[in-house]
C-alpha cells in the first residue's frame, strides 16, 4: 500500500483490543469519518499487508459502505493509478463475519488485469 500515513493515523485505534501504533504503517484498524450532505459516517476499517496481500476491510454498523464510500476509502489507503479489486468468491470459501462488510484487495506481487474500458462505455 503506497498510503500517505497522515491521512489516515490520525484516526487509528490507539487502545483496547484493535490498538496498533504508527510503527505499524498502514496496517491496523481505523475510525474514518465521512461527511457527506446528509450526515457524518465513522467506517470501521481494518488494513493490513501480508502473505502477499494487501487487504483492506471496511464496514458499517447499520448497513453496507455504498460504491462511493468504498471509493473514498480506496483513495486513503492507495494511489488513483493503482488498481485494486472487490472479489466474488466461490461459495465453498465464502466467510462472512461482518453482515455489512466489504473488502478490498490487491495482490503486492503483478498487477490485476482489467478489461478495455470499451466493454463498459465510451
Amino acid at each position: 500500500m503506497k498510503t500517505d500515513l497522515s491521512k489516515v493515523n490520525k484516526y487509528r485505534i490507539r487502545r483496547g483490543q484493535l490498538a496498533s501504533t504508527d510503527d505499524f504503517g498502514p496496517n491496523g484498524a481505523f475510525y474514518i469519518p465521512h461527511f457527506n450532505e446528509a450526515s457524518t459516517l465513522s467506517f470501521q476499517v481494518i488494513a493490513s499487508n501480508s502473505d502477499g496481500w494487501e487487504h483492506v476491510s471496511v464496514s458499517l454498523p447499520k448497513r453496507t459502505p455504498t460504491w462511493d464510500e468504498m471509493c473514498f476509502i480506496k483513495d486513503l489507503f492507495w494511489e488513483d493509478e493503482e488498481v485494486v479489486m472487490q472479489l466474488h468468491p466461490r461459495k465453498s470459501d465464502y466467510i462472512n463475519m461482518h453482515k455489512h462488510c466489504l473488502h478490498l484487495w490487491k495482490p503486492t506481487s503483478g498487477d490485476i488485469v482489467t478489461p478495455p474500458k470499451s466493454f463498459v462505455g465510451f
